[in-house]
């Protein structure tokens, strides 16, 4: 590895760096910092030069960027409650999301209240009841891939929006906060932000009227929200960008990562061909899969975790604050300062996955041949700040794959150049141009992609 990229940099005026920041007040020094010059271009420098932990500085923020995995699961999972905070980002929280989004709440009373309402309606076992509604949106991607009418990334505007405010540099107000209070200033990020209110209320007011109606509205966070928010003491706008953003980001994330599963498959035809074959041992031809294949395909479960490491879905996740000095490595992370995991360094860790530019699924399978327990990848984030729908999430990639491997061979467009790495384009990844080849007789497949029964149900 002769670098590791990292978007999340900010392209700084201010940006002071040396090769070391000064020592903390706690008398450990603050982990090693580049020379100005090797950060042009969004490349940091060999981990083995210096280490798992980079410090740089912007203006008067510091900021330490995480690259191995060890660290990250020492400071962001094992000291996550010091790691809860967020830093502000003025263009992104305030004039993008109105102060509003659980993703960029300040560690407090009113994120427990969210994120406690989040997680009541998402634990593990609550979210089956999902299944139904996620088998169903599977069958309908196959139909829509066999009708040439499927898009993976039709929300893809919205998220690209939001990493576009959060990076440091892209908005000036984020080095000038007065700026905010200009009524000219930022005009696209405020417009961004009244279209996301108004559709957010929409939303949750036409579930609203299902439920006077006594409409059956099946499983709904935002039904969920409407009921309980109340116990939870969160405000119908609180409840309603809640709700939003849990089915705009969660649609969106699942797309991306389906998509790069899809790729994954479409760029490595023998890996593709092994989770076939334990499709056809395991489902056959002459049944749709359901969600009670499940423990069944460890190595269909393997080939989407080494997707997800092999091209993460973004480069770098949300930065957190710490809110005390944190000692690792005889480092100090002095309190107030922002730390971010960044994901594309940590994924070709090679002390934990060997071999990391390869793509190698069956590193996720033990000497037994079930799925290991003990390797994870960090794609929803990290401590408490990790993603609540991860559950929901993975339960939708989950059977959208597994839909799609079963009805389809996979290949990539002859007519189209690949470039896997220009794939990603910014901190959101684009599909390459796959061709889907059915396995199943067409017809056999419509008709059972068609047909809702309780088997689709685990």
């Amino acid at each position: 590895m002769t670098g590791m990229s990292f978007r999340w940099i900010p392209s700084n005026p201010s940006l002071r760096s040396s090769h070391y920041l000064p020592r903390s007040e706690s008398g450990f020094p603050l982990p090693p910092s580049p020379p100005t010059w090797r950060l042009r271009g969004h490349l940091l420098p060999p981990r083995e030069e210096y280490g798992p932990l980079i410090a740089i500085r912007s203006g008067t923020e510091k900021i330490v960027i995480i690259g191995r995995y060890k660290a990250a699961v020492d400071i962001m999972e094992k000291q996550g409650g010091i790691l809860a905070d967020r830093p502000r980002m003025i263009a992104a929280e305030e004039l993008l999301a109105g102060g509003l989004t659980i993703g960029f709440a300040h560690a407090g009373e009113r994120f427990r209240r969210m994120r406690r309402a989040l997680h009541m309606h998402l634990q593990p076992k609550a979210v089956e009841a999902y299944q139904p509604l996620q088998m169903s949106h599977a069958k309908k991607t196959v139909l829509n891939i066999l009708d040439e009418l499927y898009n993976f990334l039709n929300h893809t505007g919205t998220i690209e929006r939001v990493l576009k405010a959060m990076r440091p540099g892209a908005y000036l107000v984020d080095s000038i906060p007065w700026l905010k209070y200009l009524p000219w200033y930022g005009r696209e990020l405020k417009r961004g932000y009244e279209s996301s209110k108004r559709l957010y209320i929409r939303q949750l007011n036409h579930v609203k009227q299902q439920i006077q109606s006594n409409i059956d509205v099946g499983p709904s966070f935002a039904k969920y929200v409407l009921e309980n928010g109340h116990s939870y003491g969160i405000t119908e706008i609180e409840a309603a960008f809640l709700a939003g953003a849990f089915f705009s980001a969660g649609s969106t994330m699942t797309s991306m990562a389906t998509c790069t599963v899809l790729m994954a498959a479409a760029c490595f035809p023998e890996e593709q061909a092994k989770v076939q074959a334990e499709l056809d041992s395991v489902i056959g031809r002459h049944r749709a899969p359901t969600f009670s294949d499940q423990q069944s395909l460890p190595h269909l479960q393997a080939f989407i975790s080494e997707a997800l490491r092999w091209r993460p879905l973004s480069a770098n996740g949300l930065p957190h604050r710490t809110t005390k000095d944190v000692i690792w490595g005889g480092y100090c992370i002095p309190a107030g300062t922002t730390v971010s995991g960044n994901h594309w360094a940590i994924s070709r860790d090679s002390e934990v996955f060997p071999e990391p530019h390869t793509f190698k699924p069956r590193r996720w399978i033990d000497d037994q041949g079930r799925l290991r327990d003990d390797l994870r990848f960090f794609v929803y984030g990290f401590g408490r700040r990790v993603c609540p729908g991860e559950h929901v999430a993975n339960r939708s990639i989950f059977i959208n794959s597994l839909l799609i491997f079963w009805a389809f061979q996979l290949t990539l467009d002859p007519g189209a150049l690949l470039d896997d790495m220009g794939y990603m384009k910014g901190d959101v990844q684009r599909p390459c141009s796959i061709q889907f080849k059915t396995r199943v007789p067409e017809a056999e497949l419509r008709q059972m992609m068609q047909k809702h029964s309780e088997s689709d149900v685990a």
